[in-house]
């Protein structure tokens, strides 16, 4: 059967029909999401677990990275979580993930340094929207993530490629491995965005996304 690859707008689509129309809650996606990239880090990654370094932005793609911190920590590993998004655009999602971070006593921190010490990166600042260059604070985020020798692991798309054309918009996250969601997406398929991936994992057990 041929690989299914789709664009950020029809991704849009299927999420909006499977919560509005079928009646799957974001946060259960979002928690599907999560666990899909916990397993593939407790499989793929058994010797980098020592010290797990969640980069979150303020989206429901940063939502996803603090439902794996939270995960990780309940599977016992040691995990922190670095804010990098603006705390007044967070989304509902990503609040509820947040107040649950919390009561599990997560450390969180905004300074960068934290990643000197990473073991594992999980690359959770954007989602599959980005369609402008990366500007301001984002830039020294993503070149912190990049100078640091520890492997990362991308949520949906390196943060900073374009969904659909696989373009570096100004600068982007060198992922080892991206697990994305429901189906490949076009720009991971691409030049530029086909190696910033690195290693593509599908998680198609995202709930109902038939149309």
């Amino acid at each position: 059967m041929m690989e299914k690859i789709i664009t950020a707008e029809k991704m849009r689509e299927l999420d909006s029909h499977t919560i509005n129309e079928v009646g799957i809650p974001s946060l259960v996606l979002m928690e599907r999401a999560a666990l899909a990239v916990r397993d593939e880090i407790i499989t793929a990654f058994p010797i980098n677990q020592a010290n797990i370094i969640i980069v979150a932005g303020s989206g429901n793609n940063g939502g996803d990275g603090l439902a794996i911190a939270r995960l990780l920590k309940i599977a016992g590993l040691q995990v922190k979580i670095v804010n990098v998004g603006n705390p007044a655009h967070t989304s509902e999602e990503h609040q509820v993930q947040e107040k649950i971070c919390r009561y599990y006593h997560i450390p969180e921190t905004t300074d960068l340094t934290a990643l000197q010490d990473a073991s594992l990166i999980v690359d959770a600042i954007f989602g599959i929207g980005i369609d402008r260059e990366i500007k301001g604070h984002y830039v020294d985020v993503i070149h912190a993530i990049n100078d640091v020798e520890a492997p990362v692991v991308a949520v949906d798309v390196p943060s900073g490629i374009n969904t659909d054309t696989g373009e570096v918009m100004g600068v982007a996250v060198q992922a080892d491995t991206t697990v994305t969601f429901a189906y490949n997406k076009l720009g991971l398929t691409k030049d530029a965005g086909q190696k910033h991936a690195g290693r593509v994992v599908i998680a198609n057990d995202m709930g109902t996304y038939d149309m």
